[in-house]
């Protein structure tokens, strides 16, 4: 689970929902209005507070645009048997919830070359890393593993920019693609669950590369 450490900017403040929209199997991309106060880097996560049928409840999702000038958003992955993801999912346009944040001190800091390994819906701060390193002028790479990849008109838009895009099978190994991408000076971004992680810090030494120097979020 992600750590909500950190000196939030919005504190349990309502938020409005400008867009919902389906960005592959079970996922959606949920836009926000940014309340003034809200400053946030992708790679760090918002705390939402949503009423469900089993009464109010709180999740952390990590932003997924390259940046929250005006708006933002998060990619949530739904579980049908879940209370908070379907919840999430039958927003629509105009409808407000609670969010406080932002939290996480691991996140994009104007480096100019990025790699993000991402499982699963850590894709969301993948594509958002990336998109805001190539605006910065930098490099990126991104290798996602996933059984059922979503994002895929982002990924395709960031390879027609020039970043280097791997997205693998669930099984797939991910030490290949790791030791292509990372050269001196990139800094590593990890993102995913407990065993997506386990891999990737896996890769990371098998590629000679600093598991300390990765910008880690563990999903849980």
């Amino acid at each position: 689970m992600p750590d909500p450490t950190g000196d939030p900017n919005m504190d349990d403040t309502t938020i409005t929902v400008t867009a919902v929209d389906s960005v592959g199997p079970d996922a959606v991309a949920i836009t926000f209005d940014s309340p003034p106060e809200f400053d946030a880097e992708p790679g760090q996560f918002v705390k939402l507070t949503i009423s469900t049928d089993e009464g109010e409840e709180s999740r952390f999702y990590t932003v997924s645009s390259p940046d929250v000038t005006d708006t933002f958003e998060i990619t949530v992955g739904i579980d049908p048997e879940g209370a908070v993801g379907p919840a999430l999912a039958a927003l629509e346009a105009g409808d407000s919830l609670r969010a406080s944040g932002p939290f996480g001190n691991d996140y994009y800091e104007g480096e100019g070359r990025v790699l993000v390994l991402a499982g699963g819906p850590g894709v969301g701060p993948a594509v958002a890393i990336a998109e805001r390193a190539l605006d910065d002028g930098g490099e990126a790479a991104v290798v996602y593993r996933d059984d059922a990849p979503i994002h895929d008109d982002r990924l395709e838009e960031l390879r027609d920019r020039g970043a280097a895009i791997t997205v693998l099978d669930g099984d797939d190994s991910l030490a290949p693609a790791v030791a292509e991408a990372l050269t001196d000076g990139t800094q590593v971004f990890v993102y995913g669950f407990a065993d997506f992680l386990d891999d990737a810090m896996a890769a990371i030494a098998a590629a000679d590369g600093d598991q300390d120097a990765a910008k880690v979020e563990n999903f849980g």
